[in-house]
């Protein structure tokens, strides 16, 4: 049987697996008694790219065949694993809803548009979970939080931009009654102060990242990276959701507002 490696961002993990990519992201979500139900986010990396930096001795000896069933997970590390995988040994990226369905999400390059030049949200992943609100667009936001060297910085990051609609432009008077994040007015207050404070290019919203992500919330899609190595996965648009992965976005959806 193929043996798969897993990086986790809920919680983090580097995981060794028998299971493919979609059985794997059910199996964390729900178990094998379907008694559970959890919302997981993880990568697949390329083996034979990390097979020198990794206890392949230990995968082989664990990662084995139980009951003539496949093994579901090994898990090979828990601590500081973003920041010891290496990039280019990232292969896509899945979003798994709390019932067990799996949406891939595959590389391309980003490119900034109109929507960049206005006020950020981003919700961090990996290896910390703040919710931080922004003047700068997602690939600037990682250089600077990577690359920077006059405080603490972090070797890799793992985010996700949040839409805020009106409020990137114009967050004094734009409406927020369709967004649904928590202490909506400690949001608008922390994007007005970015606005008219231009020496200031973040300002924590959320301290700590508790609960589950809502995906409906996702502007347009997950950004990896370190310095200017920045991987970039887009999230589709709700029309191509509803069109070609409508069991995945209904499920999605339905767990939003439960």
């Amino acid at each position: 049987m193929d043996k798969y490696l897993y990086l986790s961002a809920t919680p983090e993990a580097l995981i060794a697996s028998m299971l493919p990519p979609f059985e794997f992201g059910n199996y964390l979500a729900v178990g094998t008694e379907k008694r559970t139900r959890g919302q997981a986010i993880f990568f697949e990396i390329d083996i034979e790219k990390v097979k020198d930096i990794i206890p392949m001795e230990y995968i082989e000896r664990r990662c084995v065949p139980q009951n003539e069933k496949p093994k579901r997970s090994v898990y090979v590390s828990i601590y500081r694993v973003l920041e010891n995988i290496p990039l280019n040994s990232l292969k896509s990226l899945y979003l798994v809803t709390d019932d067990g369905r799996v949406l891939e999400l595959k590389q391309e390059p980003y490119i900034p548009n109109e929507d960049d030049l206005g006020l950020h949200l981003f919700q961090e992943l990996l290896p910390v979970t703040p919710r931080v609100a922004s003047s700068l667009n997602p690939k600037e936001f990682i250089q600077y939080m990577t690359g920077q060297v006059e405080q603490i910085k972090l070797p890799k990051m793992f985010l996700v931009e949040l839409n805020i609609d009106q409020l990137s432009i114009d967050p004094v008077n734009a409406s927020a009654e369709n967004l649904p994040y928590p202490n909506i007015e400690h949001l608008r207050d922390c994007l007005i102060g970015l606005k008219y404070e231009p020496q200031k290019i973040k300002k924590t919203v959320i301290r700590f990242f508790q609960g589950e992500l809502l995906y409906r919330t996702c502007k347009n899609g997950f950004f990896i990276g370190e310095k200017d190595n920045i991987i970039y996965y887009p999230f589709p648009t709700t029309e191509k959701l509803k069109e070609k992965y409508f069991n995945w976005w209904k499920s999605a959806n339905i767990i939003s507002f439960r």
